[in-house]
């Protein structure tokens, strides 16, 4: 295994479960012909191994968020590494004890995250290490420093003194520029950081773009900061789009800072509304959880259909997960989705 692939991938164990299982994130960028030939080559791979993976396969390159068992994880990276147009390829990993993903997804896309604007993957910020961000961070530079995830995701966990752009979706972000620009002037370093750093690429080359200069990302995003600065200048915990929804970022503890939409007592969870015609994504405490039985509101509760209540964490699954466990769930329509697009 060359350099690359970061001493994550030992195996640990817990107390109750052994992590048997490798959570891996990762995207590369590079100018792709023909997405539709990788895709097909992923696929084949992949065919035999015990994978569940969201890849998406652009003509910026590729992106991806999956989980495999430890032997096969390590096939995979072993084989992207082994190919010449994935040199440098940055792998973000975690042990786990299960699958946190429901199926194997490898598509094509337009975009490889939904800007909606196109842009130059050959023009982007300035990477700041981990050890950098926590110094510029920690100086009296004049900066900004923009959170370019969504405001659910900065609810749960960010950096001291960031600001979110006041989005509900990345492809909201693009309406954040005007108000950047009348905030800075030829000195103000722009600072940004996203989970893995896929986001940042995109958004950095919009604001170059957009005429701003002093532009700069954290290199690896949160996750790699997690792994080598720890907890240092951050607050509560990280929002994953996998079926963990929140993890600590280290091992160090980091103060709660979200609270509950019910009664505002601290919390750090992220639940799905029952009402399948909902699906809500909100924070609550376990108490309010439970009087409303797993729904976002009241109104929720009478709702035709309703997942059975239970305190698991993990987002919604497809319809026919729940159809057949009570009689007024089996009116769904066969070819309804209802994962919103949270996760």
């Amino acid at each position: 295994m060359q350099k690359s692939m970061p001493s994550q991938c030992n195996l640990l164990t817990s107390k109750d479960k052994p992590l048997d299982y490798l959570v891996i994130a990762f995207y590369h960028l590079y100018h792709l012909e023909n997405p539709e030939k990788e895709v097909a080559l992923q696929k084949k791979f992949l065919a035999s191994l015990d994978v569940k993976a969201r890849t998406y396969v652009s003509k910026q390159g590729i992106n991806a968020q999956m989980s495999a068992l430890r032997a096969d994880g390590e096939a995979y990276m072993e084989w992207l590494l082994s190919r010449p147009e994935f040199k440098g390829i940055e792998f973000k990993i975690q042990p786990h004890f299960e699958h946190v993903l429901p199926r194997l997804t490898v598509k094509t896309k337009k975009e490889l995250a939904a800007l909606g604007v196109e842009v130059s993957i050959d023009e982007r910020g300035t990477y700041l290490s981990p050890a950098e961000w926590r110094h510029v961070l920690e100086s009296s530079d004049d900066k900004i420093i923009l959170d370019v995830r969504n405001d659910y995701e900065w609810e749960l966990g960010h950096f001291e003194g960031s600001e979110p752009l006041q989005c509900t979706t990345f492809k909201e972000s693009t309406d954040s520029i005007a108000r950047i620009k009348q905030r800075i002037n030829e000195k103000t370093k722009v600072l940004m950081y996203c989970t893995g750093g896929i986001r940042c690429e995109l958004f950095s080359s919009l604001l170059k773009k957009e005429g701003i200069e002093n532009v700069y990302q954290l290199h690896g995003g949160i996750i790699r900061y997690g792994e080598e600065e720890k907890s240092k200048h951050w607050s509560g915990k990280l929002f994953v789009f996998d079926d963990r929804l929140a993890v600590d970022l280290s091992d160090e503890k980091a103060p709660v800072i979200a609270k509950c939409c019910h009664c505002s007592a601290s919390t750090e969870t992220y639940y799905n509304c029952a009402n399948m015609d909902c699906n809500e994504l909100f924070l609550s405490c376990s108490d309010c959880l439970e009087n409303l039985l797993g729904c976002c509101q009241e109104s929720c509760k009478s709702a035709e259909r309703v997942r059975p209540f239970q305190h698991s964490h993990k987002p919604f699954r497809r319809w026919y997960n729940y159809a057949n466990k009570k009689k007024d769930l089996c009116t769904l329509s066969p070819g309804q989705d209802l994962s919103k697009g949270h996760h």
